[in-house]
This record gives C-alpha cells, sequence and structure tokens, in this order.
C-alpha cells in the first residue's frame, strides 16, 4: 500500500521491497567507494521500503572487469561491516550488471555469469548504439540456461518505442526508478513512463550508486508523479519472484 506523509510522517516507500539493481558493493566498481558509504545507503534504501538488494557490482571490459572472486571478496567486506551493525532487516545478494562485451561472452561460454535465483542475468548494452547481435546473445544465453533481462532500456537514446516493443517480445525489461524520478532528464522519464504504461516494465531496481541517488528518490516519493507512477508500477512489476 502506498504511504503519504501522516502527521508522524511516515516514510513514503517503493511499491516493491526487493532491489534487483544496486551499487552498493564497496570498492569494486562506480558505486559506493568503502563499506561505510554502503551501510548509509543500505540504511537510506530500507526507509524507502527496501528489505532485500541484490546488489549488482559492473563488470565491464576496460572499467570494471570484476570476476566472481572480486565481487565475492567485496561483498564479504561488506557483510562484515553489516554483521557489525548487528542489523538483520536487510538481506543481502550479490550478482553482477553484466556489460554485453567481450568479458561477457567468454563468461557465457564458460557458464560464470554471477545470475539472480532462477538463472535471471541482468544484462547491458552499450550506451553508444546496441550491440549488433543482440538477439543472438539473448538466444545463446537462453541456451546455456541464463534468462536474460535487459536493464535500463529506456537509458538508451538510440532506441524508439517500436524497436522497444520488439525487443520486448524476447526479453524483460528492468527499469530504473532514478528513470521515473526524472534524474537523467524528461526524455527517459517520459520513455520509463510509456514502456510502464504498455506493460514493459517486468522488473525495477533503483541503481542507486550514491546518497545523491538517494535523495533524488526521496523527493520523488513524496510527488504526484509517484503516486501516478505506482498505480501502473504495482499491477505488473515481478520483483517479488525474488523475494528471500
Amino acid at each position: 500500500m502506498f504511504h503519504f506523509f501522516t502527521k508522524s510522517r511516515q516514510p513514503i516507500t517503493f511499491c516493491f521491497s526487493t532491489d534487483i539493481h544496486a551499487h552498493i558493493i564497496p570498492g569494486i566498481d562506480d558505486g559506493a567507494p568503502v563499506a561505510e558509504t554502503s551501510l548509509k545507503l543500505i540504511d537510506a534504501m530500507h526507509h524507502m521500503g527496501i528489505d532485500t538488494i541484490f546488489a549488482s557490482p559492473h563488470i565491464a571490459e576496460g572499467a570494471f572487469e570484476n570476476t566472481r572472486t572480486s565481487i565475492t571478496t567485496a561483498y564479504e567486506t561488506l557483510m562484515a561491516a553489516l554483521n557489525r551493525t548487528g542489523r538483520t532487516d536487510v538481506a543481502i545478494k550479490c550478482h553482477a550488471e553484466n556489460r554485453i562485451d567481450n568479458m561477457l561472452l567468454e563468461n557465457i561460454s564458460r557458464t560464470a555469469v554471477p545470475t539472480l535465483p532462477d538463472g535471471y542475468a541482468l544484462i547491458e548494452n552499450s550506451f553508444i548504439q546496441e550491440p549488433w547481435n543482440l538477439e543472438q546473445l539473448i538466444f545463446d544465453m537462453q541456451v546455456k540456461g541464463y534468462r536474460p533481462i535487459l536493464a535500463h532500456p529506456e537509458r538508451f537514446s538510440y532506441y524508439d518505442m517500436r524497436r522497444l516493443k520488439k525487443l520486448h517480445e524476447r526479453i524483460p525489461f528492468q527499469i530504473n526508478m532514478l528513470s521515473f524520478a526524472g534524474y537523467y532528464g524528461k526524455d527517459i522519464c517520459r520513455k520509463a513512463v510509456m514502456l510502464a504504461r504498455e506493460g514493459f516494465a517486468d522488473f525495477l531496481g533503483t541503481d542507486i550508486h550514491s546518497m545523491r541517488h538517494i535523495d533524488c528518490l526521496r523527493h520523488y516519493l513524496t510527488t504526484s508523479d509517484a503516486k501516478r507512477h505506482r498505480a501502473v508500477l504495482e499491477r505488473i512489476v515481478r520483483n517479488d519472484i525474488f523475494n528471500i
């Protein structure tokens, strides 16, 4: 149920409690630099209704060349810091946001792509252009037993709604809450809303990297836009399949 501020200043929350896209693992990508920052992000996310976070550090050739080992090591650092706080009200798991590049192709061939439960794998296009063989990549991943999800397609300027409708026949979409909040600009917000109205917002994620993102989402949740978006999103979003 959507919560408006009352006289007791009750926090407003998201329409989902499981976030599958957040950059809270310390020190391995452009998200939280240290565990202390991670803990602040987790606390703020919990106050916005999130009680399960599937952290998704980047794996990207030439930028964030993470492996299962590097991700696991950083994850264990975060969990040690979280355990020292004594809090048990937020569950933290880990997968990855996999850029479509040679590293992903290699991980697919070795069946080594970090995933969500049930083989779901978050993949990300380049921001410059769609990979020329995207449909074939999706098929190859499915043959290997993966269930790819395309991260934030609303953010790719080269996509129009016609192409997105066709692509959605092959792969579910994960839309960023920051897009609905207008963080990336009006055009991306408009495209996110259009995708939601078409029923294409299969999964939602915050894509939080920093407290600046937290501040944006906190404000967004107090707006009438958030109420309108929620009325659409809560009917179609599937994040609850990952509840643990």
